[in-house]
């Protein structure tokens, strides 16, 4: 089950939004030290207490993020700091 479920609509095209994928993976690896790999046009990521993925398609993008115990707490900061990468790197907001 997912702590973070979040579906939203992109311009970008699919080698596009592959390409920012890519960067929001270095922001938050960094960030948050989550490693990732690529298996067709989804992104799985992962570290100790994290586990995720972010299914990308030419117009839409489907994030879901599963937190260990300990991190259920920090959900609210995790949640907003993806928030931020999306709009930044996606661009855009939420589907009403």
């Amino acid at each position: 089950m997912a702590d973070i479920d979040i579906t939203r609509p992109h311009t970008l095209g699919l080698a596009e939004a592959r390409t920012a994928a890519e960067r929001m993976e270095g922001h938050l690896g960094k960030k948050f030290g989550l490693k990732g790999s690529w298996d067709g046009d989804t992104l799985h990521f992962e570290r100790p207490g994290v586990t995720g993925s972010l299914a990308l398609t030419r117009d839409k993008l489907h994030l879901r993020i599963a937190l260990g115990f300990m991190l259920r707490a920090m959900k609210g900061s995790i949640e907003k700091a993806v928030l931020h990468e999306l709009d930044t790197l996606f661009g855009g907001h939420p589907e009403a």
